[in-house]
């Protein structure tokens, strides 16, 4: 008999291949400052309750198709609003020129043009729907993985959970403790797994994440890290290269589902002293900041 985890990875990998349709998700287009962006967008059925909001960014030389067909989180979460970003082209390490799709990796590059992007998608989802303001998310992966964690920062107050996907981060950007799954590989050929540790190691601190980690549900590999704040870190970490892992959409979707916004008291997190943007880079270990920022991000 097939095992569940084997079901569900035969089935995402069904999803995957199938056909995108207009009953699955629709082009929704915003412009940010005189330039056309655009989104693939699906609509849960209508049922007179708040929905949840899920952004979903593409690695840096994908699209919004590929990630909705890849990523599949709207088949798995058909109660959701789920935003696939369609990115502009950007500069990055295997792509100098900046003929691919991207997003930005720090606060002010090319003005925050993507910030303002994910800023004005917000605003069209909470127009077009009912949002659940205590359930929206944030996943990507690679350059989409970054971008998630910059938006951690950058929009604090928005997100319940992260699910970022073999991404990193530069501490100066991290924002308050948030629910957290990571999902990684050991052989990364792109983002280094060792830089990828030490961004995991980072959000457990700030998480305030306590004693060993105990198994996480029945998926090898998934750890979960269980916070004081009610804040945890989960962590994937699968066995192939730079790619999408096959089971990370279920994982995904089960995380996000698990975690509503709460508020943290201000006495317990790690950020509560101090400017917010520098308190966690100027705490950590001088050596750890050196690396995090020798770090070439796509």
């Amino acid at each position: 008999m097939l095992t569940m985890k084997l079901l569900l990875s035969l089935v995402i990998a069904i999803l995957a291949v199938l056909p995108l349709s207009a009953q699955d998700v629709r082009k929704v287009e915003v412009t940010v400052e005189g330039v056309a962006r655009f989104a693939l967008v699906h609509a849960p059925p209508q049922n007179g309750q708040p929905a949840p909001l899920v952004f979903a960014w593409h690695g840096h030389g994908g699209s919004a198709q590929n990630s909705a067909r890849t990523f599949a989180i709207h088949r798995l979460w058909p109660e959701a609003v789920v935003v696939y970003p369609e990115g502009i082209p950007t500069a990055g390490r295997t792509d100098p020129d900046g003929a691919l799709r991207g997003w930005q990796q720090n606060p002010t590059e090319f003005g925050g043009r993507d910030i303002k992007f994910f800023d004005a998608l917000l605003a069209r989802a909470r127009k077009d729907f009912a949002i659940d303001e205590k359930r929206i998310y944030s996943t990507g992966h690679s350059n989409g993985a970054a971008f998630t964690y910059l938006l951690w920062g950058a929009r604090p107050d928005v997100f319940a959970a992260l699910a970022p996907s073999a991404g990193v981060f530069r501490p100066l950007y991290a924002g308050k403790p948030i629910p957290v799954l990571h999902v990684a590989v050991e052989k990364d050929g792109i983002v280094p797994f060792r830089g990828q540790q030490l961004n995991m190691a980072m959000v457990r601190r700030i998480n305030g994440c306590e004693g060993e980690p105990q198994q996480w549900g029945d998926t090898k590999g998934a750890l979960l890290y269980p916070s004081k704040n009610g804040t945890p870190f989960v962590s994937y970490i699968h066995c192939g290269g730079h790619n999408y892992a096959t089971e990370a959409p279920g994982l995904i979707v089960r995380f996000l589902k698990e975690h509503a916004k709460k508020v943290i008291p201000e006495s317990t997190s790690p950020r509560a002293t101090g400017p917010r943007h520098r308190t966690n880079s100027a705490s950590a270990p001088r050596k750890m900041r050196k690396r995090f920022l020798s770090i070439a991000f796509m």
